[in-house]
């Protein structure tokens, strides 16, 4: 599958080369592959050769797809304790992982403090719940239905992050709750792309747009303008994915979390992923809440916690953290902007 997919970024990066007008400029390339954190990865950037660029696409492939193994909690993977092995041993005994669980692991710790216990690692029995139901009713539309509030609430009893315990020095995670187990998709794939964004600077990537199922994060500005890079916030009461604004972004990330994402169907009403810690049903205050700030996963972090949250608590929240923006489409269509937003704005 590796092959596979080195084979499809190459073809495109030889497509899209634009030549540089003179030797000394850098030429733009662009790239995509398909499948890691299930989800589309595209890459703009900035180098002095197609051969560079290809090789600094590769080592990000690479990186992502250790990151994706890392942090399934699906599927096993040879030679690789993840999170799964986690969930697996859940009141059985420690797992010992790979430093980059640890790290991801204690960052989410500290998600929780900050977002008052709406993003929650700890909260995977009642996700799971969902998620089952989920895809029983894409499955199966016509038998969609709800989880019962009652399985729902005693899932709910096993999702004390407490019990989630991490011993740095010896590089294990146990779960101390049986019947606990982790989810980490509100976090990981923004702490991936956030690692791979330094990872890909410090390997000579200084100018580049990388975007992970629409976690977007900048590096640098663009090499032949010294301009910001320009990208746009989708409306996601839009069935053509308009935007309802255009950011710019140098050394920032960009990540949106929305109703249009995942969701199933129910007696004719959407029922999406983002699940309230409080309610343990979808949030339905906002279509949309998308978070710009440098950091990809307090970025993602946050783009799903004000989800979840009332308007002035959310605003609040946003308000309070140096250099984080934030806008909130509302379902009626009314669009609210953090402050400072005006930073970013390139409309």
């Amino acid at each position: 599958m590796v092959k596979r997919i080195t084979a499809i970024f190459i073809i495109i990066i030889l497509s899209f080369n634009l030549s540089a007008c003179s030797k000394n400029e850098k030429s733009r390339y662009e790239a995509e592959f398909l499948r890691l954190f299930d989800t589309v990865t595209q890459i703009v950037g900035y180098s002095d050769s197609k051969e560079e660029f290809s090789n600094q696409v590769q080592m990000i492939y690479d990186s992502l797809k250790e990151y994706h193994q890392l942090y399934d909690i699906y599927n096993d993977y040879d030679g690789i304790n993840n999170i799964k092995t986690i969930n697996d041993n859940a009141g059985i005994a420690p797992v010992k992982v790979d430093s980059r669980i640890i790290d991801m692991l204690l960052f989410s710790k500290e998600i929780y403090e900050l977002t008052d216990g709406k993003i929650n690692i700890a909260f995977g029995a009642v996700l799971k719940i969902w998620h089952d139901y989920r895809n029983e009713g894409i499955e199966n539309p016509e038998k969609a239905e709800l989880p019962p509030i009652d399985m729902l609430m005693e899932a709910a009893k096993h999702t004390d992050i407490n019990k989630v315990i991490i011993d740095k020095e010896n590089s294990t995670v146990f779960l101390s709750d049986p019947e606990m187990s982790l989810d980490v998709g509100a976090i990981a794939k923004g702490y991936a792309v956030e690692e791979i964004s330094k990872m890909a600077l410090e390997n000579g990537l200084n100018s580049a747009l990388i975007s992970v199922g629409g976690n977007v994060r900048s590096i640098g500005v663009k090499a032949d303008s010294g301009s910001r890079w320009t990208v746009g916030i989708k409306n996601p009461l839009d069935k053509d994915g308009k935007s309802i604004s255009r950011v710019q972004l140098e050394d920032a990330s960009l990540v949106t979390s929305g109703i249009y994402e995942r969701y199933y169907t129910v007696d004719g009403k959407r029922y999406h992923h983002i699940i309230d810690p409080d309610t343990l049903f979808p949030a339905e205050y906002y279509a949309s809440i998308s978070i710009l700030c440098p950091d990809s996963g307090m970025a993602d972090a946050l783009s799903t916690s004000v989800f979840t949250m009332p308007f002035e608590q959310g605003f609040e929240l946003i308000e309070s953290l140096p250099d984080v923006e934030a806008v909130w489409v509302f379902h009626d269509g009314e669009i609210k902007y953090s402050s400072n937003y005006e930073k970013y704005s390139a409309d």
